[in-house]
């Protein structure tokens, strides 16, 4: 870890702790930043957009940004509304605030902010209470079908519902739903007329029975404040400045919501990767996101692309999905560059089928919880993750990961707070603090002592029971509990049971949940922004991913884009797997998923291996012997400009050695004679140019005007394979010499330029 990291507040590591001392005044608020996130966190005048790459720290800059400008008294805390979009993530942003002394700044999700704004004015707006919240649609739904006589089995009936969300948070009413559809693209579940008359009939429903759904809250707040101006311009007093996280996130709805909240104003600063953008389905678009500069001309746009998360390997597999990424999205991607010391090539394997994909993938899990002193990973179960397309998935690796004795937890089952034990344990501590000293188990003053105390009664024990199941579940939740009263009153020495019982509170009603130590299984959208130390892609096959019915350009890419979250959740240890039949004995006919063709060991080119080697460890179709890829790509420090010194983040800048607008040494000439003599080389290839080197490339060599091996491998983008191939010629014309003609040489076969198979390097640059 770099210093931007090392910070105790919310550290990444096997065992992250969420409590650190208060910075001591404003400066120390930005002391542990790296350069571009100060930048972000001094910017705090007029519209700021961050286009944040994955693990870049873009919640560390976004909370330090807050808190500079508090601690520095130019922001109060109470005019700042911070937005997100998981109940998580907001509590996770508060207790950050808190820690960096910034605490009374509201971080809430769109639904959350909007229903408390709903709340406090309607009486004002409408009259009398607000109506009562349905927390979940699906039954009203399914009623609304059957009075309109059409029967939806149960994948129909969440397809239809997804269908009428997706409408509201488009704005788009019942009788306009065909249409838009089918503008839009939307692969509808049933005949759209259907769906249209039941959107109406549950519309009505709604009003019949003096209910609202999620969407209204937004559609109604938005309301409130398009009609009545004195009530928007109460809100505008109340918040100043406004923080949006996940911004490629952002539906029509929610954009349409946070302009009637900022009005004519500046004062927004919005963060996101158009990159990860995987909930286009429920109406989100990046589109806001790379539209930002053109409704706000005189944005401050600063990029993260320092990825303190993953190490080189995992980082050189992500950026090369991305450079075969097409349209608008892939056109802003942003190339990470990583900050942590090498680590394992990651792990390509085929397997015979499915149990035996999720038997090996168990056997390695195994293998990587296993104490290193006993020859193993020593990796917590915790920190580990495997992550499938779909839901369905997930049976078999339960059965596996139980069969191996290793416990597991699902993403999105059961709340965690929400647990019998935790509840329970949650009211046995509360009583516990009202006691005191009265209660007998209670002995101690040491807290951490006290919560093993009351929770020794209801099965916690030192050490874990054997096995898995229901009992080992029981006690991983109570165990979480235990873990988080040490690492609380190891940052408050002074706090005392009720402290935490309050800590806990809060907790529960931000769902921000404790560390549960067992492997994670969870569907590649319920991981985004979560990370782990080692994950398991698993069920990489043509129809699962990208998913079968993704039949549009755009929704390819999309699942393009959901590979890609996948692989950057993963901090050192990956793996990526595929079965080639679904069921023991049946026939091979599965081909592994397009996405990884010129990445993985062995596979034909796609378009765009990054330079550098990494190709990673692929095992044989029955999980057998392995082989190695390419070379691990060496590791680089900060580059600077050979001009003015900055140090350069951007990958075309990183190339040329200089920023763009320091003044060039191009000999012009030279630089002509290197794109004659590439297209030459192309033609004879029958490859794009760019195969051969890229415009950057060209025009760093030709400022730079190398004369030996050793100044030419120092160019960006001319590897070992590019020096072996075309060193000779390019030497040559930088040194003045005339090349004989491309079918001159006495059996040039092909040789000396890319291979047909070879993938280009750095194809984002043409």
């Amino acid at each position: 870890m770099t210093a931007a990291t090392s910070s105790t507040l919310f550290p990444q590591g096997p065992t992250p702790s969420a409590y650190a001392a208060t910075p001591r005044d404003a400066d120390a608020v930005l002391e542990g930043l790296d350069p571009e996130q100060r930048e972000v966190a001094t910017a705090l005048h007029g519209a700021v957009c961050v286009l944040a790459g994955a693990g870049t720290g873009k919640t560390r800059a976004i909370t330090h940004r807050i808190a500079y400008g508090v601690r520095a008294g130019i922001l109060q805390p109470a005019s700042v509304l911070a937005v997100t979009f998981t109940n998580r993530a907001a509590g996770e942003m508060r207790g950050r605030l808190r820690q960096l002394g910034a605490g009374g700044v509201q971080a809430r999700t769109f639904h959350s902010a909007a229903l408390r704004q709903l709340q406090y004015f309607w009486p004002k707006a409408v009259g009398g209470e607000v109506p009562r919240l349905l927390e979940r649609k699906v039954q009203l739904v399914a009623e609304a079908a059957a009075r309109c006589r059409v029967r939806l089995d149960r994948n129909e009936l969440r397809d239809v519902t997804g269908e009428i969300e997706w409408s509201k948070v488009t704005q788009t009413v019942p009788e306009d739903y065909p249409a838009a559809s089918a503008k839009s693209g939307r692969e509808a579940p049933r005949d759209p007329a259907e769906i249209a008359r039941i959107y109406a009939g549950y519309e009505q429903m709604k009003r019949d029975r003096g209910v609202i759904d999620f969407e209204d809250v937004l559609l109604l707040t938005v309301g409130v404040l398009q009609e009545r101006q004195d009530i928007a311009d109460q809100v505008r007093r109340q918040y100043q400045h406004f923080v949006v996280d996940e911004y490629q996130d952002v539906s029509p709805l929610q954009q349409r919501l946070l302009e009637l909240w900022l009005g004519d104003r500046q004062s927004l600063c919005v963060v996101g990767d158009a990159s990860q953008t995987i909930y286009s389905f429920t109406g989100a678009t990046p589109d806001h996101l790379l539209d930002f500069r053109t409704r706000h001309p005189g944005a401050t746009v600063v990029k993260l692309v320092r990825d303190y998360r993953s190490t080189p390997q995992v980082v050189h597999l992500a950026n090369g999905l991305l450079a075969q990424a097409r349209g608008r999205a892939a056109e802003h991607r942003l190339e990470l560059i990583s900050q942590r010391d090498s680590g394992p090539e990651p792990v390509y394997a085929a397997h015979a089928d499915e149990p035996a994909e999720a038997e090996a993938t168990a056997r390695r899990i195994r293998e990587l919880i296993t104490p290193v002193a006993e020859g193993g990973g020593g990796v917590p179960a915790s920190q580990i993750a495997v992550l499938y397309r779909v839901n369905a998935q997930s049976e078999l690796y339960e059965q596996a990961l139980a069969d191996a004795q290793v416990p597991y937890q699902m993403r999105g089952a059961e709340r965690f707070f929400e647990r019998p034990e935790v509840r329970e344990a949650g009211l046995l501590l509360r009583g516990a603090a009202r006691a005191g000293s009265a209660d007998p188990a209670l002995t101690d003053d040491d807290v951490p002592s006290q919560v093993r105390a009351v929770l020794g009664t209801r099965g916690w024990t030192p050490e874990p029971p054997a096995g898995s199941g229901a009992v080992r579940d029981r006690w991983e939740s109570l165990a979480a509990l235990v873990r988080l009263a040490e690492d609380f009153v190891r940052a408050r020495p002074g706090a005392t049971l009720a402290d935490l019982v309050a800590e806990l509170d809060e907790r529960a009603a931000a769902q921000h949940a404790p560390t549960v130590e067992g492997v994670t299984l969870a569907s590649l959208h319920a991981a985004k922004g979560l990370e782990w130390d080692a994950v398991f892609l698993v069920g990489l096959t043509e129809g699962m991913m990208p998913i079968t019915y993704a039949k549009t350009d755009e929704q390819i890419e999309e699942e393009r884009r959901l590979l890609y979250v996948g692989v950057t959740r993963a901090r050192r240890h990956l793996s990526l797997s595929w079965a080639l039949s679904r069921t023991p004995g049946g026939r091979a006919s599965r081909r592994p998923t397009r996405f990884l063709n010129g990445l993985r060991p062995g596979s034909g080119a796609a378009s765009g291996r990054l330079p550098g080697g990494g190709g990673g460890v692929e095992r044989g179709a029955l999980g057998g012997g392995a082989a190695t890829g390419g070379a691990v790509r060496r590791r680089r420090g900060p580059v600077h400009c050979r001009v003015c010194g900055r140090t350069l983040t951007d990958a075309g800048e990183m190339k040329l050695m200089r920023c763009e607008g320091c003044p060039s040494e191009l000999d012009e000439a030279l630089y002509e004679r290197l794109r004659d003599w590439r297209a030459e080389q192309a033609g004879l290839l029958a490859q794009p140019a760019y195969c051969v080197f890229t415009d950057k490339t060209l025009l760093a060599i030709a400022e730079a005007v190398p004369g030996t091996e050793s100044e030419l491998s120092g160019i960006s983008g001319v590897g070992r394979r590019k020096l072996d191939r075309f060193g000779a010629d390019v030497l040559a014309l930088c040194a003045g010499q005339e090349l004989p003609l491309a079918g001159d040489s006495e059996g040039d076969d092909g040789a000396a330029g890319t291979q047909p198979g070879d993938p280009p390097q750095n194809s984002t640059e043409k």
